[in-house]
């Protein structure tokens, strides 16, 4: 039985039990807004989502940074950044960069379209390892934008070293856009829909 089911429902600030109401009210110990679920939340995560979906194809095909030296200019892509970080004796900045630029992102908005397609048509899946896989996304959106932090960290430092210069591109702005608008999709999620969903559900 859900907390729905059983007329209560929990403030999302402090975790106060209280009685179930239709509109918002007041928490009673911390005086925060509470609702029994976000308004809209499933159409305001798809339109993020979707949005984070199409920014993240500039993303990846235009530069993220422009690297300048005596003898020559290259714009680098995700990709190439990874290549170009790996040959030049990085192999773990790489691997860093792959890791929260191509498979953290891709894996968030994944799960997020899984979580969300599971609310809309009730597919089957145990919903515990719902909640599980929405912590986690939750989790690492945090360090979506360590890959932006790199970038600003490398430019400084080689500037510092006067071997190169390395100037962010029009990608990072895309990229930047897309993590901004994953963390607001899962922020505008509620996952108290998942065991709203048919009872056909595990768990």
């Amino acid at each position: 039985m859900s907390a729905a089911e059983a007329g209560l429902m929990a403030c999302g600030h402090c975790g106060q039990i209280m009685e179930h109401r239709d509109g918002p009210i007041a928490c009673p110990r911390c005086g925060g807004s509470v609702r029994p679920r976000k308004p809209a939340s499933l159409s305001r995560t798809w339109a993020l989502l979707l949005t984070a979906i199409i920014l993240y194809v500039p993303a990846n095909l235009l530069p993220i940074m422009e690297t300048s030296s005596l003898l020559v200019t290259s714009r680098d892509t995700i990709i190439g950044g990874v290549v170009y970080f790996w040959h030049s004796g990085s192999p773990g900045l790489a691997a860093l960069i792959f890791s929260v630029s191509i498979l953290v992102p891709v894996l968030k908005m994944c799960i997020l379209a899984i979580l969300a397609l599971t609310v809309q048509f009730g597919w089957p899946l145990d919903r515990r390892q719902c909640i599980t896989l929405f912590h986690v996304i939750e989790f690492v959106g945090r360090w979506s934008m360590l890959d932006v932090f790199v970038v600003a960290l490398m430019v400084g430092l080689v500037r510092f070293k006067g071997l190169a210069v390395i100037e962010a591109g029009p990608g990072a702005i895309a990229f930047g856009l897309v993590v901004a608008l994953t963390m607001l999709a899962t922020h505008s999620f509620d996952p108290r829909l998942i065991w709203d969903s048919p009872r056909r559900a595990l768990g």
